[in-house]
């Protein structure tokens, strides 16, 4: 048993094992993941791991709502600050493309929760997380709307559908290229061309 990982309080034990999961899907079919594989990612046994989940929906459901509470709080502290609607929506678009960067497994794990045909805690925790990000940025697309930044005859729910849309053909390209480097290096010029589409041109 890895020793570091032994000695490690609850918490942070449970910390090790979401990270271990997001690293073995960035290397594999997440739904492939078992908890063997995972044991063996941090060094300790199958029995050590249950300690602390109950089961390997619990680890999974742990997983999500990790990305969830990760994948927001970036979001939100790229924005803080931002003086205007339209540099805060570069600012998301940007900080969700270096998250899927650092953590290139995520998109997977989350394409792999919305195709399981059944209800799971999972999913639900992946659809609120959807639907916090499209109030987010349809907020943002409203007050750029009011203050004449955006074409104020934009359609507010097609442009945030068009905007996490966009992200995700960059991360399937990524994931059909195999290269994580991929989706941060188009990703300027990406949104460059979404901006022209939206702004006020008044």
């Amino acid at each position: 048993m890895n020793n570091h990982v032994k000695y490690l309080p609850a918490d942070e034990r449970r910390a090790v094992t979401v990270e271990a999961v997001v690293e073995l899907a960035a290397e594999q079919n997440p739904n492939g993941i078992t908890t063997s594989a995972i044991a063996n990612r941090m060094g300790v046994t199958q029995g050590a791991l249950f300690r602390h989940f109950p089961s390997k929906a619990a680890i999974q459901q742990a997983v999500i709502e990790w990305v969830a509470e990760r994948l927001m709080s970036r979001l939100d502290k790229a924005i803080l600050g931002v003086p205007s609607p339209l540099a805060a929506l570069e600012a998301m678009f940007l900080a969700h493309i270096e998250f899927v960067s650092d953590h290139p497994g995520v998109p997977r794990i989350l394409f792999g929760e919305l195709q399981c045909a059944e209800k799971t805690a999972s999913k639900n925790i992946v659809q609120a997380l959807i639907k916090r990000y499209g109030e987010r940025l349809s907020r943002l697309i409203e007050e750029g709307k009011a203050r004449k930044e955006l074409d104020a005859h934009l359609d507010t729910e097609a442009a945030a559908t068009l905007f996490i849309g966009t992200i995700q053909g960059l991360v399937m390209q990524s994931l059909l290229s195999g290269d994580v480097g991929h989706i941060r290096h188009n990703a300027a010029r990406v949104f460059a061309i979404y901006h022209r589409g939206i702004r006020s041109t008044q």
